[in-house]
């Protein structure tokens, strides 16, 4: 049976930048017939307005050119159509988003989310799809199509998707890439890199191997998906990822990538494999278990969900969890991680100023438009939602005497959503974690359901203190005797010279003293001040209670301020062992924090 809607995509223009489209309706409706482009693409919650690079668009039925009407910022609507003829439209787009979120086309190779390029036909969007790509340009050395779209028969450049909303969830990388496979769990997995880079593919593939086998044994086998892929961007210092139900896009600076000779697992390092296990946990975890408001998603507008806490949250918990339960980092690594990004938190003013429920709510105004004030009024969801999901895991370990953990509760939303289809509704997690809650200790799932409602929906900053006693941890905070002040201001070098306040935060030295962003800092005590190095060198000079005169431009405007020198603020917050923990409390730890070798 033939497809309802086809899609021939051109390269056209690589050196300008522009793909050109064709979509094909086969069996458009007579009396006028609609499409459209989404204006978002699931997993990156912000109206992107994809419609906006679209830079010429014309349809046509049969040899006749069909007039149209545009309705929306993304939506078109023809009339009426003769009978027995297909409606093509023909655009050009314009594509270079360098992201992992958009489409990009250029001389050394092309990327592309459907999302970006492909419009739908209302009406259509549950039907079968095809997608042709055009030969390739002569001469254009990036000649590897990397896609987990099945392919389309035997011929080259052709691919079938059973809907739209699958046809956009499959991104496409046309490049020079270096192709790593390996296999985990049984699956083939492979790993398409490209961008100049060293990197030792033999190690990476090895890690991978353990982190994706960590996961699939954590929901249970076999696999959601019969094969995986990983498109991975290697850049200079662009850093980010996205996740599709059998692929993930990932950029990563190249400097992160593991070399020939590396010696341990260096920071960067770390950083990228939590990237991949992030975007990989996605399978599971936003992809098939997911917000009743987003099955389907609708991609015309916004759609709103107070969840994504726990699913971003919850997946940013397990992330660089399953590094160190896979075996790949060392335990003193991981209570490293946990303790930087408890600081984070602890150190965000917005964090009593934003519930995290409402900052997954207001994630499609707020978390992708930050500005200076960011860190006063708002909290992430992934980072605030990844200590939701520890405080919930230590709490289940500590009542259960280590049988029962937040591993049950991710098996439990797999049976009853992943493997079903079925969204979770908003409120239907707390009744989840009751459930799980009672069979960690009878009759106190429904205080712990309370509990974590309240801490979801309120600002009050968790015990961690009192949650790690019980596994034998302690929290310090860590102060260097030599360090000098904070100023309470994120700072930058100024054009020229002086020193910008790119963010004040609530109730520091900088704002208690009028300073506010944007002031260009010119000098202290009738000293110029150069750069950020020499505000630093000053303030450590003086002492706790010393007034220093700042002079700074406000726009055009210079004026002066006195700045009353502040106590030196802890540096570090450090996960460090009791020294005297029991035999239960290193029982409870070790089942906790259990490496795959250990």
């Amino acid at each position: 049976m033939g497809a309802a809607v086809r899609y021939t995509l051109s390269l056209y223009r690589p050196e300008a930048h522009l793909f050109r489209v064709t979509a094909e309706c086969r069996k458009p409706a007579r009396d006028g017939q609609r499409f459209w482009l989404p204006v978002w693409l699931p997993g990156s919650y912000l109206v992107r307005e994809f419609a906006r690079h679209i830079v010429r668009l014309r349809a046509c039925c049969g040899k006749r050119e069909v007039p149209l009407r545009k309705v929306d910022t993304h939506t078109w609507q023809c009339g009426a159509l003769p009978p027995g003829e297909a409606l093509c439209v023909e655009y050009e787009v314009y594509a270079r988003d360098a992201s992992v979120r958009g489409a990009w086309l250029d001389t050394d190779g092309a990327f592309f989310n459907g999302s970006s390029l492909f419009v739908a036909f209302a009406g259509f969007d549950t039907e079968a799809c095809t997608l042709d790509i055009a030969p390739l340009p002569k001469g254009w050395r990036a000649r590897e199509v990397c896609t987990t779209l099945p392919a389309r028969g035997k011929k080259p450049l052709r691919w079938r998707a059973p809907d739209y909303e699958t046809l956009i969830d499959h991104p496409f990388a046309i490049v020079d890439a270096t192709r790593l496979a390996f296999r985990a769990g049984g699956v083939p997995h492979e790993l398409a890199l490209w961008g100049r880079h060293d990197c030792d593919g033999e190690r990476l593939t090895a890690d991978l191997a353990r982190i994706c086998t960590w996961q699939q044994n954590l929901f249970g086998m076999p696999a959601p998906f019969a094969r995986y892929l990983f498109l991975v961007r290697a850049s200079g210092h662009d850093y980010g990822g996205l996740e599709h139900r059998d692929s993930t896009a990932l950029v990563s600076p190249r400097q992160d990538l593991p070399w020939k000779g590396m010696s341990g697992t260096p920071e960067g390092y770390v950083r990228f494999l939590g990237l991949c296990s992030h975007e990989y946990f996605h399978a599971w975890h936003v992809k098939r278990i997911r917000p009743a408001a987003f099955s389907p998603p609708d991609l015309h507008r916004e759609n709103f969900t107070r969840l994504l806490w726990v699913f971003e949250g919850f997946t940013s918990y397990y992330d660089d969890l399953a590094l160190l339960r896979a075996g790949v980092i060392e335990e003193a690594v991981w209570l490293k991680l946990f303790a930087k990004n408890l600081a984070t938190i602890l150190q965000t003013p917005g964090r009593l100023q934003q519930s995290v429920a409402d900052a997954s709510f207001d994630a499609w105004i707020k978390y992708y438009r930050q500005d200076e004030n960011t860190p006063n009024a708002q909290v992430s969801y992934y980072t605030k939602g990844a200590l939701m999901a520890a405080a919930l895991d230590l709490r289940l370990r500590a009542a259960s005497q280590g049988r029962v953990s937040l591993d049950e509760l991710m098996r439990l939303l797999w049976r009853e959503h992943g493997q079903s289809g079925r969204g979770l509704e908003e409120d239907e997690i707390y009744a989840h974690v009751a459930a799980v809650g009672e069979t960690a200790a009878s009759g106190q799932g429904a205080a712990l359901a309370r509990w974590l409602r309240t801490a979801v929906e309120g600002t009050q900053d968790i015990d961690f203190n009192r949650l790690l006693a019980p596994f034998g941890l302690r929290l310090h905070w860590k102060t260097d005797a030599n360090a000098a002040p904070e100023l309470g201001a994120r700072l930058s070098a100024a054009k020229g010279q002086g020193v910008r306040l790119v963010q004040v935060y609530t109730d520091g030295a900088a704002q208690c003293a009028g300073l506010a962003a944007e002031d260009v800092l010119i000098a202290c005590d009738g000293l110029r001040l150069e750069n950020p190095a020499a505000l630093h060198a000053a303030l450590g000079r003086a002492r706790a209670g010393d007034v220093l005169t700042l002079h700074y431009f406000r726009r055009d405007e210079l004026r002066h301020t006195a700045l009353t020198v502040p106590d030196a603020a802890p540096r570090a917050l450090e996960l460090l062992p009791q020294e005297k923990a029991t035999a239960a409390q290193r029982k409870l730890r070790a089942g906790w924090l259990k490496r795959a070798q250990d």
